[in-house]
């Protein structure tokens, strides 16, 4: 079973800590080189006898006074070319489907009828949220894959790890690099989630948010997705995060003193508000099962974040 990846410690939010550092754009690319006329180049001479008949024309063109015929024949018929105006697709036509822009999500509303919310079959955004090794990309792909409406699962490890040249690794050091393209694939992830709730298609997202950094973590999640966006945690006992970081390889797996550092920041979203899962002694199918319920209960009564 796979396991979600996880997120290297950020430090802790300082004072004055300012925006990261960016990049300055790629210089223009030159365009081709057509060279002109050569300056003070002589002509050739004109051809002493020019062919006799007309010159080529385009078709539709007039360059002069027509010809005149030879006798005993006809004119010949004048054509010219007929203007197409252009005609717009039909409704059946594909390459031509409008799509809604995307903007803040709302909170999902409850059905007056029942009073209730069915998580399983309503347009939601949701973020999980926990420490490596708490199984969020497990959980959110199952729960995208078993939804009853269109959703997708939105990985912030994996959009980061779209930069190849230059990715800025935060287990070679956190710094400015490391926090602007985390930055950087966060606003990416907002844009996209944004977008697949404009055209009715959930979303889920995962990620470490650490709840000392709520401007740079949660704070830019809700500025990013919108109110309506539903934060859910996911802390198993460390023991599990241990074992499930063990099973893993690259750069996505983290020292047992990483983990432990983690797991004991994520702590304090005990007390926080946020609905919290311990999926400890759950499997994947189950702790989906419960998410569903969490989020029921979050429509009904949304949390204060």
């Amino acid at each position: 079973m796979q396991h979600a990846a996880g997120s290297p410690v950020p430090p802790p939010h300082q004072p004055g800590h300012g925006p990261a550092a960016g990049w300055s754009g790629a210089a223009p690319h030159p365009g081709p080189h057509h060279p002109g006329p050569h300056v003070g180049a002589h002509p050739g001479p004109a051809p002493a006898n020019p062919p006799a008949g007309p010159p080529p024309a385009f078709a539709g063109a007039q360059t002069g006074p027509a010809a005149p015929h030879p006798p005993g024949h006809p004119p010949a018929p004048h054509h010219t070319v007929p203007h197409h105006a252009s005609v717009p697709p039909t409704p059946d036509t594909t390459g031509h489907v409008q799509l809604p822009p995307g903007g803040p999500v709302p909170m999902p509303s409850v059905p007056p009828a029942t009073g209730t919310a069915d998580p399983t079959s309503t347009t939601l955004a949701v973020l999980l949220i926990g420490p490596a090794g708490a199984g969020k990309t497990s959980v959110a792909k199952y729960w995208a894959a078993h939804r009853r409406v269109p959703t997708a699962h939105i990985s912030l490890d994996d959009v980061r790890e779209w930069v190849r040249s230059g990715f800025a690794d935060p287990q070679s050091g956190w710094n400015d690099h490391s926090e602007a393209q985390y930055r950087l694939a966060r606003r990416t992830c907002g844009f996209a989630a944004r977008n697949f709730l404009a055209n009715n298609i959930s979303c889920i997202l995962d990620d470490a948010v650490f709840p000392d950094r709520p401007v740079v973590g949660l704070g830019g999640w809700k500025r990013h997705v919108g109110p309506g966006l539903l934060p859910v945690v996911l802390l198993p006992g460390l023991e599990i995060v241990l074992e499930r970081n063990a099973e893993r390889s690259g750069n996505r797996r983290l020292t047992d003193e990483e983990v432990a550092r983690i797991h004991g920041r994520m702590a304090g979203w005990y007390g926080s508000g946020l609905p919290i899962i311990d999926n400890s002694q759950l499997d994947v199918p189950t702790t989906a099962r419960v998410l569903d319920d969490v989020l029921a209960r979050s429509i009904t009564s949304p949390p204060q974040w």
